[in-house]
């Protein structure tokens, strides 16, 4: 497994697994795997070396059970032996207020509401990484960020980061969090490619940015050798699934890149921790940039 850091100098430096595992589909359909199985899948990506897991309050299927994704994966990472060195990034500012409906609450109340529940479903005195899930339009942004600084300044979290943010909302996000502010999670796929422009602005800045959807969606991801034709081609020339070639063109695309592929099955992310040995040429990355 290679490698990625997240942070910097001043709230410091961890080291986490270059793919990492995205929880969500462990608690988001009434098909979702049992709390057995669900262990299952989390102990499978620690063995292939997975260190960073994506949860967020809102993976859950109502306002009944908020939390239960970041309570599967908790448990699942204590009744692991190592478990201590994974870092477990949540997230706060989306609802789910029931039928499957997501809505948006952004406000500085919320947040705090919201970031000491997932203190308690995680067990932990601080949050390694909390990030703000989405853009509240009734919400000013500003204030939103405000209130990740004040979790920040108040020790519940060590480090924070925004989610489905533009170039302009990273950059105040940074002007408000200050060194807190470490990482970007926004949507990035061989067929999504249009915040490719956040994408080189983090990496440009040093912050981490973690392409969620990294397959095109769980509704997708299942087609992706015929919906990436080119990724699919690159694959069997190298004898490798599609799936590695694609978090493979993820890692290329800067090193502060860390995908999270989801997975609700030990070997699919068997499978993805497994492409941090797929070597791309040159000649492959060009196919792959130019192509979906």
């Amino acid at each position: 497994m290679q490698h990625r850091s997240i942070g910097n100098d001043v709230v410091g430096r961890v080291t986490v697994s270059a793919i990492g595992l995205g929880a969500m589909p462990l608690s988001i359909t009434s098909q979702r795997p049992s709390p057995e199985a669900a262990e299952a899948v989390v102990h499978a990506a620690l063995d292939a070396g997975v260190t960073l897991i994506d949860t967020a309050d809102a993976y859950c299927l109502d306002d009944t059970e908020v939390g239960h994704n970041e309570r599967t994966v908790a448990a699942a990472v204590r009744s692991y032996a190592g478990g201590d060195d994974v870092l477990i990034a949540t997230k706060g500012g989306h609802t789910r207020p029931g039928g499957g409906e997501w809505g948006l609450d952004g406000s500085p109340e919320h947040l705090r509401r919201a970031c000491d529940a997932s203190l308690q479903a995680l067990g932990v005195d601080a949050i390694g990484l909390y990030q703000f899930h989405r853009p509240d339009p009734e919400t000013p942004w500003a204030d939103s960020m405000g209130a990740l600084k004040d979790l920040y300044d108040a020790g519940k979290v060590r480090m924070v980061g925004v989610s489905n943010a533009d170039i302009g909302q990273i950059d105040e996000a940074r002007a408000i969090c200050g060194d807190a502010f470490v990482s970007v999670q926004n949507q990035f796929s061989p067929g999504f490619r249009s915040s490719a422009g956040e994408l080189a602005h983090c990496a440009a800045n040093g912050i981490a940015w973690f392409p969620w959807s990294p397959f095109g969606g769980m509704g997708d991801a299942g087609s992706l050798a015929t919906t990436a034709t080119e990724f699919a081609a690159v694959a069997d020339e190298l004898g490798v699934s599609v799936y590695q070639v694609t978090l493979a063109w993820h890692l290329a695309q800067a090193d502060v890149v860390i995908p999270i592929p989801g997975a609700s099955k030990p070997r699919s992310i068997q499978d993805s921790a497994a492409a941090t040995h797929v070597q791309l040429t040159s000649e492959h990355l060009a196919r792959l940039d130019t192509t979906a």
